[in-house]
């Protein structure tokens, strides 16, 4: 594996001889855990999927559900400004994913991936569900939004734009103290999604492999069974992932969805999940690190610059948010140690929190999934000791650096298996 490197060695280093130090006078240890009460919450990162959109890919079926666009009506409480800008702070990006889209139309006029009034009620709920956490019950944040506790970064996709501004209106209650600046990226550099146009090498794996997924035994046979219950000719390039998506879609807005569709509800998502799987080739470390590497480092980042005391107060805030996908939380959740093998739903989020004990000064992750409590991999207790996390996810974290080298065809000749 590759060592980490740099500011994250002498720091886990550091974390790790303050641990020792700390265990050996008291003996503290794994039996004796940490008194929550003088824990002191420094830094949250959210992850979270947009809410709940319309098909990417509609079924090639005479019989189609309608999309109108009544179901995009903007609920009242979730209108809220807010400013698009590059990572720069220049004009916003063109979106070539949103020209798609529009190339798309639907049963009933709505384009393909547009977020619904139900996916704005969703991200208004998380965003409330996170108000409770953060601002009522123990006051963290401003009960107003604040640009200098906050940090806000999406996709470039108009529904992930939406469905921020939906938490924000319900994280906020719709104050804020100064604009709410979105950052975001071209495509071509996009890191908060596995970027298989820009990483050749991450391409190149994958090439073929949604096709060669649909072959695998199991697989196909269930695949058969779907397509010929719904009077989808065997030609029809339709796969478990545009089954899911579609059901996913018609049930979250109870539109009336085919009988097949619901008969097969659970085999279609774990199908999808086997398919995503092989073409993710989720045990290939490299692939994982290309698919999500560049963004664990993002969110590595920004737990060593809060834990640095050298870092000035203008370089760090109390809340990231991240406004990805159900293709980014997959990875990352695998490489975390906590995926359940179900599909990431719409407004689902991870959530990091940085806590440190106010006696030792040691410094603590704990990690959230759909809002439950998780053991990463690598930690023995959900409230995991910084050091521990740090290293977990380090096998799996890429620099920009390492991440331009191993996606690159000719440095990865050179590299082999990185090993």
């Amino acid at each position: 594996m590759w060592a980490p490197v740099g500011v994250l060695t002498s720091l886990t280093y550091c974390l790790h001889q303050r641990r020792v130090a700390l265990a050996e006078p008291g003996g503290a240890d794994d039996q004796n855990p940490v008194d929550r009460s003088l824990l002191e919450l420094k830094m949250v990162q959210v992850v979270f999927r947009h809410g709940a959109r319309s098909p990417l890919k509609p079924l090639p079926q005479e019989d189609q559900v309608e999309w109108k666009p009544q179901l995009l009506e903007v609920p009242p409480q979730t209108q809220l400004d807010y400013i698009v800008t590059n990572l720069a702070g220049g004009p916003k990006p063109h979106s070539p994913f949103d020209s798609q889209y529009r190339e798309t139309t639907l049963k009933g006029g709505m384009f393909a991936g547009q977020l619904t009034k139900v996916g704005m009620e969703q991200m208004f709920a998380l965003g409330e569900r996170l108000r409770k956490n953060y601002v009522e019950d123990i006051p963290f944040l401003s009960p107003n939004f604040n640009p200098l506790e906050v940090f806000i970064r999406s996709t470039n996709i108009y529904r992930n734009l939406e469905s921020t501004r939906c938490l924000l209106a319900g994280l906020f209650q719709r104050q804020k103290e100064g604009p709410i600046v979105i950052h975001t990226d071209e495509a071509s550099s996009e890191v908060l999604y596995p970027n298989y146009q820009y990483c050749w090498n991450l391409r190149k794996r994958t090439r073929g492999r949604r096709q060669a997924a649909s072959l695998q035994p199991g697989i196909s046979e269930d695949l058969k069974k779907v397509k010929e219950g719904m009077g989808i000719a065997s030609s029809d390039e339709v796969d478990f992932l545009v089954l899911l998506d579609n059901m996913a879609a018609e049930q979250v807005h109870n539109l009336p969805s085919c009988p097949t569709l619901k008969r097969f509800a659970w085999m279609i998502e774990q199908r999808a999940v086997d398919t995503a799987m092989y073409i993710l080739q989720w045990e290939d470390r490299e692939g994982l690190q290309m698919a999500v590497g560049p963004f664990l480092h993002i969110l590595e980042s920004n737990l060593l610059k809060a834990v640095d005391p050298a870092t000035p107060p203008s370089k760090t805030r109390k809340l990231y948010l991240y406004a990805a996908h159900d293709v980014t939380l997959m990875p990352l959740l695998i490489t975390l140690g906590i995926f359940d093998h179900k599909w990431p739903p719409f407004a689902v989020d991870l959530t990091v929190e940085l806590y440190q004990h106010r006696e030792s000064k040691e410094w603590f992750v704990q990690l959230y999934y759909r809002g439950k409590e998780q053991v990463p991999k690598g930690c023995s207790d959900r409230l995991c000791p910084l050091d521990q996390f740090l290293n977990t996810i380090s096998v799996y974290t890429l620099n920009p650096e390492k991440y331009h080298m191993l996606c690159s065809e000719a440095q990865m000749m050179g590299l082999g298996n990185g090993e």
